[in-house]
């Protein structure tokens, strides 16, 4: 008698007569590696769409840092660019850790290559006078975390990159499960106003987040099964901060609940959207003279913190 293993036959690709190579266990749907990565180029391409995220002509600069994700977002625009008419470029920030950069650069600057695409790097070091490692230093204590001061600094670095390249947006590579860290970890901390930014047509104009509705663990499919290369080293920063624990926590639901994420980044986005934008007008820091929601920037205010400047 033929057992119930040997009964089994392979999955076949919901879309066409191929194996299935990933199944969506929040949609049922089973997909061949062709399929799933057409699946995301698409769902990518109807995020630019819907906000207006990319206009004929434009010039993107992609925040490439070296991780499954930015890479990932580097190859879906350099198949769009082609397509559509506008340009990319590819900037990756150097924090300045030891150790670790060395290895993303290093991956980048090939990948790059081999695509054709433009790439430069730019340092916090000569940025800002300071390394990441140095910023570490200089805390008095631990009420900023590494993450804190490391997303401050690479928001303006990516600024920093874009008006160097003459780009119209930065791209960078935020997906949904991101989003809807952001989303929680805002509530916990009491940052309530924070949520609104998490809507695109509230966002800032020239920053998007192409991968917002893409779950990450689909982007590491993609990525292996294009055979993009990526760092695998995670940063050792990384632990320090809630995020990691928040990550964990949501795919312990994911894994019991198919969907969750989904449905919570849909909540987000409906609560960003009643969220009335009054009393977050911009206006040029008064150190630096960037845009701004007070009358100190982040940037400024950091940097003063940890060099007195």
């Amino acid at each position: 008698m033929m057992s119930l293993a040997e009964n089994k036959t392979p999955l076949k690709c919901d879309r066409c007569e191929n194996p299935s190579a990933y199944t969506r266990k929040y949609s049922g749907e089973s997909l061949c590696s062709e399929c799933f990565s057409q699946s995301i180029l698409r769902k990518t391409a109807k995020t630019i769409s819907k906000y207006k995220m990319i206009q004929y002509g434009h010039k993107v600069c992609i925040g490439v840092s070296g991780g499954k994700d930015s890479l990932a977002l580097l190859h879906i625009l350099n198949q769009m660019s082609k397509l559509h008419h506008f340009k990319i470029e590819a900037a990756t920030i150097d924090e300045g850790i030891p150790g670790y950069r060395d290895e993303a650069l290093g991956i980048v600057k090939q990948y790059c290559t081999k695509l054709g695409v433009k790439h430069k790097v730019y340092s916090y070091s000569d940025l800002f006078d300071v390394t990441l490692d140095d910023a570490l230093k200089l805390r008095s204590g631990k009420k900023s975390s590494s993450c804190a001061i490391c997303g401050t600094l690479r928001r303006r670095a990516l600024d920093a990159a874009a008006k160097d390249m003459n780009a119209d947006v930065v791209a960078t590579a935020h997906n949904l499960d991101d989003a809807i860290q952001t989303f929680l970890i805002n509530i916990m901390s009491g940052d309530t106003e924070r949520i609104i930014w998490q809507n695109p047509e509230a966002a800032d104009s020239n920053r998007i987040k192409p991968f917002s509705h893409i779950y990450e663990q689909e982007i590491v499919f993609y990525a292996f099964a294009n055979k993009i290369p990526f760092q695998t080293e995670p940063c050792p920063h990384m632990d320090e901060g809630i995020r990691t624990q928040m990550r964990n926590f949501l795919n312990s639901m994911e894994s019991a609940h198919s969907g969750i994420k989904n449905n919570l980044y849909m909540s987000a986005l409906k609560i960003s959207s009643q969220m009335s934008p009054q009393g977050k007008q911009k206006s040029p820091c008064l150190k630096c003279g960037s845009m701004c929601t007070g009358t100190v920037c982040s940037v400024c205010k950091t940097l003063n913190g940890l060099l007195g400047a």
